[in-house]
């Protein structure tokens, strides 16, 4: 690197300022927003599949008509009887519906040996120690809206035969776990089969766990066929899910982004493209002095060059105060929706080096093409022509 062609180049950007400067605003923009949408994509999407470590390997889902129903007891003992199946559990969970708020609260039973997720697995363990049996525990979300409704110490379920269950509040999931239990209630099997209108002998679905991972596949295609009005979902499936759901968001949003991406470029081509007399006079005078198209060029990449490391930076520092410092406002909304049990997320903080790098191989060729091409054919062009 030339460091006296670097300080020309920087006091040459000096010279036109606020224009250098408008461009280094748009660059920064661009990079702030589109670096701010993969991270937080990669952020919740990683916070989402870390909970499925513990979750069952296979859930078996009984349908009639293409809907869930109840599916009996009998098969959860006919299914632990099959080789290579560690475990299965009959789970009691559905939705009541809040017509106050217009809300669904997700209600689940807990028992001793009873494993929904990583967070309610914990907390339940506690739960259970409670005296009283007519309790439950809510996440953030659920225990806004109860407090938005007059409901602080107790909240009086209907069930659907239209009996009043009148239900204490014991306590609320942490923050850190809202992400997986904002809309979620948490209580006694035999509370939860009364507010659900669940007669005992059914479960909502059965959770399996199967000893060898590797015989997982093996195990799925034994259930599908024992029990073909059945539907089999495995841990792999809803990773799958979760990462093509939040791909396709931040695909979505890039791709909506794109044309303005393009037409940034375009104008910014035209403009260069366009270049005024005075630039056009000024690279004729230093050719006119001894200085070489290669010189000239190298002093324009060195110019341009600056303007993209900075706008690259501060739209990497604009990303993660976006994220981190400022609670992703507006992003936010696109990954999880405007519900009003909507969770309280606060993502890792980590450094994604490679959305970095392909963000900056996506902008600076781009950038820099469309700054040097106007540039060098100035350069090429006989000076004395310029200079007439």
């Amino acid at each position: 690197m030339n460091r006296k062609l670097l300080e020309y180049a920087l006091l040459f950007l000096m010279r036109r300022v606020w224009k250098n400067f408008a461009v280094f605003s748009v660059l920064a923009f661009i990079s702030m927003v589109t670096l701010a949408v993969l991270l937080y994509a990669s952020a919740i999407k990683k916070e989402l599949i870390s909970t499925l470590d513990r979750l069952p390997d296979i859930y078996l889902q009984k349908m009639e008509a293409g809907r869930m129903v109840p599916v009996e007891e009998d098969r959860v003992y006919e299914i632990g009887a099959i080789p290579g199946i560690s475990d299965v559990i009959g789970r009691v969970w559905g939705y009541y519906y809040f017509r106050n708020a217009g809300v669904n609260f997700t209600v689940v039973g807990v028992e001793e040996g009873y494993a929904y997720s990583r967070v309610l697995e914990e907390i339940s363990k506690e739960f259970l120690d409670f005296e009283d049996s007519d309790v439950m525990i809510v996440g953030e979300g659920v225990y806004r809206i109860l407090r938005q409704n007059y409901y602080k110490e107790y909240f009086n379920f209907i069930t659907p035969a239209g009996e009043f269950v009148k239900v204490k509040l014991a306590g609320t999931f942490s923050k850190e776990a809202s992400l997986e239990s904002s809309d979620t209630i948490l209580m006694r099997n035999e509370l939860a089969r009364r507010v659900l209108n669940l007669p005992a002998g059914k479960f909502t679905d059965i959770s399996i766990y199967v000893s060898n991972p590797i015989e997982i596949p093996t195990v799925t295609s034994k259930l599908r066929t024992l029990y073909p009005d059945s539907r089999i979902i495995t841990r792999a499936d809803l990773e799958t899910s979760y990462k093509n759901m939040f791909d396709y968001k931040s695909g979505l949003f890039l791709a909506m982004s794109m044309g303005t991406f393009m037409a940034f470029f375009i104008l910014l081509y035209e403009k260069a493209s366009a270049m005024g007399r005075e630039q056009k006079r000024e690279i004729g005078v230093l050719k006119a002095l001894g200085w070489s198209s290669y010189d000239i060029m190298k002093m324009k990449f060195y110019e341009n060059g600056v303007i993209l490391f900075f706008a690259l930076f501060w739209g990497i520092v604009g990303a993660y105060a976006w994220i981190y410092v400022f609670d992703a406002p507006f992003i936010e909304e696109l990954f999880r929706g405007y519900s009003v049990l909507k969770p309280e997320f606060k993502p890792m903080v980590v450094f994604d080096f490679a959305t970095v790098a392909i963000l900056f191989l996506v902008i600076a060729p781009l950038y820099l093409a469309a700054a040097l091409i106007p540039v060098w054919k100035a350069a090429v062009t006989d000076p004395e022509e310029v200079l007439r």
